[in-house]
């Protein structure tokens, strides 16, 4: 874990400021954030906290529709980014913490809603299940986790291979630079370092593990979904 952490601090802190003009600008990732939101069914009583959060590009919509938002993440440079562009769009209700998700620690029923967006891929698949539980356990009865990610497996099953061939088409049109991406993500992912998406099927069955009811994924576009689930209400009988 610690070399996993070490690793994405460095990453993200030299790519903040590009990762803040390409989240904002990709028209997937766009439509990620938006599915997001509307599977959080956001109230403006809620206390909602953000695991990844970047530098705010779910957040700062997210913001003006709920009472209050932590958002986590390993970069200070992208807590920084994000408290500059809160601050420039009169946000005030969101605290900035760099603490790596696998090291949060919170309060249980402390919070109502619990969200992220292509972040917990970058989490080695046991940190995945751990943070699923812990953020259950934060969870208020009736609160909700909702995780928007890349999602897709090892090629095992026919949607994979197509999320992966369809992932090879688009970056082989675009010349040199694409076939170089070629190169470089599929070294990551067949040595699962840096970037390590599992199938829609596998965070369904976390969510379910963690004690979560009504839970449903969904793909949003080729590479990406969006998992949520909600904590049971107790009953009043007995």
């Amino acid at each position: 874990m610690t070399a996993n952490i070490a690793r994405q601090r460095r990453v993200w802190g030299r790519r903040a400021a590009a990762w803040d003009h390409h989240a904002s600008s990709n028209p997937g990732l766009v439509k990620v954030v938006e599915r997001v939101i509307e599977q959080a069914a956001p109230e403006l009583s809620m206390r909602v906290v953000d695991l990844g959060c970047g530098s705010g590009q779910l957040d700062l919509r997210l913001a003006p529709k709920v009472s209050s938002i932590l958002a986590v993440d390993v970069s200070t440079e992208m807590i920084k980014l994000l408290l500059d562009n809160a601050s420039a769009a009169g946000v005030h209700n969101i605290e900035g913490r760099a603490t790596p998700i696998e090291r949060l620690h919170l309060d249980a029923e402390s919070v109502d809603l619990v969200v992220s967006n292509y972040a917990l891929h970058h989490l080695r698949d046991s940190d995945k299940s751990r943070t699923v539980r812990e953020a259950a356990s934060w969870l208020r009865p009736g609160g909700r986790l909702v995780v928007g990610d890349m999602m897709f497996g090892r090629g095992s099953d026919a949607d994979d291979r197509e999320i992966i061939a369809s992932k090879f088409r688009s970056l082989a049109k675009m010349g040199p630079g694409g076939w170089w991406r070629i190169v470089k993500n599929g070294v990551r992912y067949i040595v699962r370092v840096q970037e390590r998406p599992v199938s829609m099927q596998r965070w369904i069955a976390m969510f379910q593990a963690a004690g979560l009811k009504d839970v449903a994924g969904a793909r949003v576009v080729n590479e990406a979904a969006v998992v949520t689930g909600a904590k049971p209400v107790r009953s009043s009988l007995g």
